[in-house]
């Protein structure tokens, strides 16, 4: 089956779920809505022999709505093929873990709810997977300060700000574009 054929098979089990596709290089990215997305993944392990979770990632679209957007790139070792899934979370939306498709998906979803506070409905066992926890923060989101942010645990780990204490970028989260967002070197 071509990629072509894959993704018309998902358009036609999945119709108004499906918002939407993109070919870009050869790959082809499918984005659906979170309603459907444990189902949508399921059908792609399933039927179409994406047998390979190969990671979870997730975006901060600061200042949009919704806020988060969660992507899946799947594998499949009998036909070769890579598949990216995507779809969009809101601040106070779970997100239905796929960690009972693909065993991967546990720690991948940890990964996403330590740094940037994503939620995973059904998921055996979230809890912090880099940070403490009782950490306040997540760090990969884009309102977190390159800089840092104080830490009042000193039993935890340290007094001050952390984890970049004095470093040589800053960066203004939510500016007018995305020149103004990117980290620059401090100025003196």
């Amino acid at each position: 089956m071509t990629h072509t054929e894959m993704v018309a098979a998902l358009k036609s089990r999945f119709g108004a779920s499906v918002l939407g596709t993109v070919e870009f290089r050869g790959e082809q990215t499918v984005n659906v809505t979170l309603a459907s997305i444990h189902e949508v993944m399921a059908f792609a392990k399933g039927e179409l022999g994406f047998d390979y979770l190969v990671d979870i990632s997730s975006l901060d679209h600061l200042g949009e709505e919704p806020r988060f957007e969660m992507v899946y790139e799947l594998y499949g070792y009998g036909h070769g093929r890579h598949l990216r899934i995507k779809c969009k979370v809101s601040e106070d939306e779970s997100v239905p873990t796929v960690s009972d498709l693909w065993l991967t998906a546990d720690w991948h979803e940890r990964e996403a709810y330590d740094m940037m506070g994503i939620d995973f409905a059904g998921h055996p066992d979230l809890r912090r997977i880099l940070m403490w926890e009782g950490y306040p923060f997540f760090p990969l989101r884009k309102d977190f300060p390159l800089e840092g942010r104080p830490s009042d645990m000193p039993d935890v780990a340290f007094t001050g700000v952390a984890p970049l204490e004095g470093g040589p970028f800053v960066t203004s989260a939510g500016g007018a574009d995305t020149v103004a967002r990117e980290p620059r070197a401090r100025r003196v």
